[in-house]
């Protein structure tokens, strides 16, 4: 059953001259942020912050700062459940390439990094909103986030992904605004001081069905831990370069969407819980539409319902049970 996923990789350049095409996910955060009047300052100044922001961290043998380029590339990934040709979008995904200017060589980065998906949508946006309509206490409903997780194994696992990836997928999220993390003793050069948080969440758990583990660093400089997903072993299997292609663009973006934690003005403790309501923070130049972004999540939730989840229910039933 699972050799008839079919999966198809388009990639779009992510610059200045970006424009959102009609079938990408929109309240994917790049996406936002190429649309309106402001749209090619925004991309300007993102991919400026991100270059910037890698110079810092890859400072040695780079002493006027400006030794590297982050060029960024769209992911999309339709997926065929069917074998019929029809294809639904199913997941974006950044990819980073590293530009050495000194020795005019490009280093593949990391791809992963921001991660969307529209079945997670769906789960997070109707159907975990459904399920806890009419109940006195939030509850997850059984098998939450397993058909996500086997769809987004069996991409990572594909020959489609090996063809045109080397690595396997590193995905970089903010905190959590709900708990609290601890500062350890242990100190990574580029990856910075390692936080753990005094409980598992959510996002966690749904991550951890898609076969990734998480880990919790400070970069140098940075202001807040972020949330690094991987497999294998994410200290040793990527190169400094690599790691820090990951730590400019993500953070570079968690400073526009999350200000409050990622853009404040003091550094985060060595007890720290984030807080989405600390005015003492910086804005950047960027213009970004938060409130929009949560209406989009449900307006594609209930599209890949209406177009993926309902119209293949027993093929999707039969998928998943041919790999429980």
């Amino acid at each position: 059953m699972s050799t008839d996923l079919t999966f198809t990789i388009k990639s779009t350049n992510l610059d200045e001259n970006y424009h959102p095409s009609n079938n990408t996910r929109i309240t994917t955060n790049f996406a936002n942020l190429a649309r309106g009047e402001s749209r090619q300052q925004n991309l300007r100044n993102t991919l400026k912050m991100i270059n910037n922001r890698f110079n810092a961290l890859a400072s040695w043998d780079n002493p006027q700062g400006d030794r590297y380029e982050v060029e960024l590339e769209i992911i999309s990934v339709d997926l065929d459940i069917t074998s019929s040709g029809q294809a639904f979008p199913s997941i974006e995904v950044l990819k980073t390439n590293i530009i050495d200017r000194q020795t005019n060589e490009r280093i593949e980065g990391m791809v992963g990094n921001n991660f969307s998906s529209y079945v997670r949508d769906y789960d997070f946006s109707v159907l975990l909103l459904e399920h806890n309509k009419s109940k006195p206490q939030f509850s997850i409903p059984d098998n939450f986030g397993d058909l996500h997780g086997k769809l987004f194994k069996c991409f990572v696992n594909s020959n489609t992904y090996k063809q045109h990836f080397k690595k396997p997928p590193v995905i970089c999220l903010s905190v959590s605004d709900n708990k609290i993390y601890q500062q350890t003793e242990n100190l990574h050069p580029i990856l910075g001081v390692e936080y753990q948080p005094n409980e598992s969440s959510l996002t966690e758990q749904y991550f951890k069905k898609m076969g990734l583990q998480v880990r919790y660093f400070m970069p140098p400089n940075s202001v807040a831990p972020l949330a690094f997903y991987f497999f294998g072993d994410l200290l040793n299997d990527y190169s400094n370069l690599e790691l820090i292609s990951t730590i400019s663009t993500m953070e570079t973006f968690q400073k526009i969407y999350r200000p409050e934690i990622y853009n404040a003005n003091a550094a985060a403790g060595s007890r720290y819980k984030p807080n989405l309501k600390n005015d003492d923070h910086s804005l950047t130049q960027i213009v970004y539409d938060r409130a929009e972004r949560g209406q989009l999540a449900v307006e594609q939730g209930k599209f890949t319902e209406q177009h993926f989840i309902k119209p293949y229910q027993s093929v999707l039933q039969q998928f998943s049970a041919s790999i429980a």
